[in-house]
């Protein structure tokens, strides 16, 4: 019989240290299943991930004119984001549009997307029957659904969209063995000694969201050498606003994601400091003011940032 020794036991001890100490770090805990369910909501194309509940065309409507049409228009046609009706049965033409009524290929993804999502200051905040209410209008947008349509778990797995087979992975961007995706041949001869990335982002959507070559600018700080170029012709202040990044939140007379201009300046209106307030609002950044949605400080040139006060102070008149 092997006797274990003082030695022994204390060579055995040191051996399983590392281990005790690897299993507990005494940070964290498991989740809970309820905190799990938070985030497992994902639901795919059978139904599977579908909750209760029921909702019709006409609560969509009222739900959508009061969340979601500052952002994708009165009728879907879009304000100032990605049209979500029309086009049906046009992607095979050669003036296709890509809406969610044109390209989905189950009504599943549009439940889905918009429980999680939407709407974009408060995702996540719609009950399960203001989404499937909601899932019933957009569709109706586009004539998939008839205006008395109420949708639940089982009638919307069973509908079926306009472009059910228009998805295929039978190509080189999902499979090594698929088909390419151009007809091009590898260039073996002549062949460019480098090459210049002009642009990733399509001429008719490059500006949708205001200058995005100015959004995506360099700080003031980093772009002292841009002082030295020679003086421009004057920018209209509504310019400005659009090259600052302003436009994408805030229209003139309607809300987007932030207030519109007009309440701005209609919220400020007879302050004595009113320029100068908001101007520090603008550079400083903030939230609670007009929601939950927080704005970023901005970086915007200090002339530029007068001009643009000045233009929404006089949107009033």
């Amino acid at each position: 019989m092997l006797r274990a020794t003082p030695m022994l036991l204390l060579f055995a001890a040191c051996a399983l240290a590392p281990a005790a100490e690897a299993a507990h770090y005494g940070i964290g805990r498991a989740a809970t299943p309820a905190e799990i369910a938070g985030w497992d909501i994902d639901v795919r194309p059978d139904g599977t991930g579908l909750p209760e509940g029921r909702g019709s065309v006409a609560d969509g409507q009222r739900i959508y004119d009061d969340k979601c049409a500052s952002c994708h228009g009165t009728f879907g046609e879009s304000n100032d984001y990605m049209a979500i009706a029309g086009g049906v049965g046009t992607l095979g033409t050669d003036q296709p549009m890509r809406t969610t009524g044109s390209k989905l290929n189950y009504a599943t993804t549009l439940f889905d997307y918009i429980r999680r999502a939407m709407p974009f200051n408060a995702p996540k905040s719609l009950s399960d029957d203001d989404v499937y209410a909601l899932t019933a209008y957009v569709l109706s947008l586009s004539d998939i659904v008839p205006a008395d349509t109420v949708l639940d778990r089982r009638s919307l797995v069973a509908l079926k969209m306009p472009n059910r087979e228009g998805f295929t992975t039978d190509h080189g961007f999902m499979r090594a063995d698929g088909k390419p995706d151009t007809h091009a041949g590898a260039c073996m001869a002549n062949c460019a000694a480098g090459v210049r990335l002009a642009s990733e982002i399509p001429q008719h959507a490059r500006d949708s969201h205001g200058d995005l070559a100015m959004q995506m600018r360099q700080p003031a700080s980093a772009a002292v050498a841009a002082t030295q170029t020679p003086a421009a012709a004057p920018v209209a202040a509504s310019d400005l606003a659009a090259r600052a990044g302003c436009t994408a939140c805030h229209g003139v007379t309607q809300a987007i994601v932030g207030p519109a201009f007009a309440d701005v300046a209609r919220r400020y209106h007879g302050r004595p400091d009113a320029a100068a307030a908001l101007a520090q609002k603008v550079r400083q950044g903030g939230a609670g003011a007009w929601g939950t949605v927080p704005m970023p400080p901005q970086a915007i040139d200090d002339g530029d940032l007068r001009t643009v006060i000045g233009w929404i102070l006089d949107r009033l008149q």
